[in-house]
């Protein structure tokens, strides 16, 4: 009988160090999964598709969700065809203004900013156009009228909620998130907008940069500020000196002294 137990011991202690190792392979496995999985699972794959048009290529979608999702640089491809017949690439490189987002975030970002350029007759916009409209830039039409983006994630990062940014672009975010293109391309024929050319994109020097850097911190403009003189008071008048007592007259001697 002893002998059996201590056989089936001896199997037990064998078949441990076996066991430990495929365990830990599986646990790893499954923190790399989780690891990888942020920027590619289901619901990355749904928004890149969603956007795919607006960012031009699956390739330039995929990169601003990650990029978005991450916080990390963003490097969008725009392919341009000459009038010869040749291409080139060029790559235009995002840094997003804002920190990791989560998904819904991204695709309230993606919506605005595709919103914003819709607004302008923007349809099929570029690598630049969508940076601008994402970080901020100025676009100078066709026509040489100039128009100043502030950039869906520039706002949000300097404290606005998405509703205030929306707002300011006269949209209502709830009705916006519903039927994202619907309404941007209402918003575009309503303004007037179609096909709008978009001749030049400056993307260094924005205007709302130029007027944050522009503004004085307050403890500076505190320091800095001429405080008023304060009204000198006028000097008392002199008092009048004492008038000189009349000297005593000495005693004159009595009659008889």
């Amino acid at each position: 009988m002893k002998t059996k137990q201590l056989a089936l011991a001896c199997a037990i202690a064998l078949s441990a160090p076996i066991a430990a190792p495929a365990f830990a392979q599986t646990s790893a496995g499954d923190t790399t999964d989780t690891q990888t999985s942020t920027t590619s699972g289901p619901e990355a794959s749904r928004l890149s598709t969603e956007f795919s048009t607006f960012a031009g290529s699956d390739t330039n979608a995929q990169a601003l969700v990650s990029g978005l999702r991450d916080g990390t640089a963003i490097t969008l491809d725009q392919t341009v065809t000459h009038a010869d017949g040749t291409t080139s690439t060029t790559q235009t490189t995002i840094q997003p203004a804002t920190g990791p987002l989560g998904y819904g975030n991204v695709r309230i970002a993606l919506a605005l900013a595709e919103a914003s350029l819709a607004r302008q007759g923007i349809a099929d916009p570029t690598a630049e156009e969508i940076a601008a409209a994402l970080n901020g830039g100025t676009l100078t039409l066709a026509d040489g009228t100039a128009v100043d983006l502030n950039g869906v994630l520039a706002d949000r990062a300097a404290g606005q909620g998405w509703g205030q940014i929306a707002k300011a672009m006269g949209f209502q975010l709830g009705e916006l998130m519903r039927s994202p293109n619907a309404t941007a391309h209402a918003a575009a024929t309503a303004h007037g907008h179609a096909d709008v050319r978009v001749a030049k994109v400056d993307l260094s020097a924005h205007g709302q940069a130029s007027a944050h850097a522009s503004m004085p911190d307050h403890a500076g403009a505190m320091a800095r500020m001429d405080r008023p003189q304060r009204p000198v008071r006028p000097e008392r008048p002199a008092l009048p000196e004492r008038p000189q007592l009349p000297d005593h007259p000495t005693h004159v001697g009595r009659p008889g002294g």
